[in-house]
């Protein structure tokens, strides 16, 4: 009996971690996963990985929603010279400009 009150209680758990698991937030998620992985690799030609990373979270917490989606777009091919340029306008905006400059991370040009 104990066995059958712990797979319950077990159960029970993972019911309410899932239904706590928004369907927006996890596309949010994904989608930001996907734009990191285009961002990264062109702020890394200009900086090693760890700053790079940071400036990365930069460029991305400055972003719109919509700019995130643009630049999700482009995950698994070499970011082209359209995204270049949106990675450098969310880079110059003052809120990114401000994250840069807190880190210790010097701003992109």
């Amino acid at each position: 009996m104990m066995r059958s009150g712990s797979a319950f209680l077990g159960i029970g758990v993972v019911v309410l971690v899932l239904a706590a698991c928004d369907p927006a937030e996890l596309a949010d998620r994904a989608v930001r996963r996907a734009a990191d992985s285009v961002v990264f690799p062109v702020v890394n030609i200009d900086m090693p990985s760890g700053p790079a990373q940071t400036a990365t979270n930069c460029i991305l917490n400055a972003a719109s929603p919509d700019e995130l989606r643009l630049l999700a777009r482009d995950v698994g091919v070499e970011a082209g010279t359209a995204t270049k340029a949106t990675i450098r306008t969310i880079a110059l905006r003052p809120a990114a400009q401000a994250c840069f400059a807190a880190s210790g991370i010097p701003p992109l040009r």
